[in-house]
């Protein structure tokens, strides 16, 4: 109950306080190149049920046919995309989410049905909580995107090593979580964006 008072009240006071960086980084979206606003991409959230996550549109029209992003090398995504990425500030269309319910501002980040399918019997728990906007392994994994566009398989890279990984670190999450690691891994959030 506190969770998601803390969740919707948070959200939506940043949501009002950063109502002008919304309208400035809409207007340079549809500027960079064509497309709208938002991307819309179904996930898997807390029971198995799917959602649709929202994030700032970083990539060119029908870019997401190809599931890993490369980092800097990625010919998908835009200019403003790029910088958009770099800084997480893509994710910020999530407070949305969250507002909606279907996550929360620190839990296991939702993955799409085609990697959720691959998870173990033990790994299929991290879906008893709602997923979050930031978790230990976002900040585990901050650089993700650079570690992938060093593999010659970035699909596999992600599978083999970095999906199981954060599993761990989701899993762990859970069995630690309480309302001060959350806002612990909130301010260690907002600490990677500015750094």
């Amino acid at each position: 109950m506190i969770k998601r008072a803390f969740d919707f009240i948070s959200s939506i006071m940043a949501l009002v306080l950063l109502s002008p960086f919304f309208v400035g980084a809409s207007i340079l979206i549809l500027l960079d190149s064509k497309g709208g606003v938002f991307f819309k991409q179904l996930r898997v959230g807390k029971g198995q049920d799917e959602f649709g996550l929202f994030k700032f549109r970083t990539m060119r029209p029908d870019s997401d046919k190809i599931k890993i992003t490369v980092g800097d090398r990625d010919p998908r995504v835009t200019p403003v995309g790029y910088y958009l990425r770099k800084y997480k500030l893509d994710e910020l269309p999530q407070l949305l989410n969250i507002v909606l319910g279907d996550m929360s501002v620190v839990g296991p980040r939702p993955e799409v049905k085609q990697y959720v399918d691959l998870y173990t019997e033990e790994q299929l728990k991290v879906l008893t909580v709602k997923p979050g906007l930031t978790d230990i392994a976002t900040l585990e994994y901050v650089k993700e995107s650079e570690l992938l566009a060093q593999s010659s398989n970035p699909e596999r890279t992600y599978v083999n090593e970095i999906m199981p990984d954060k599993l761990r670190l989701n899993l762990q999450y859970i069995e630690q979580q309480s309302f001060l690691l959350d806002l612990k891994l909130i301010f260690k959030t907002f600490a990677r964006i500015l750094k």
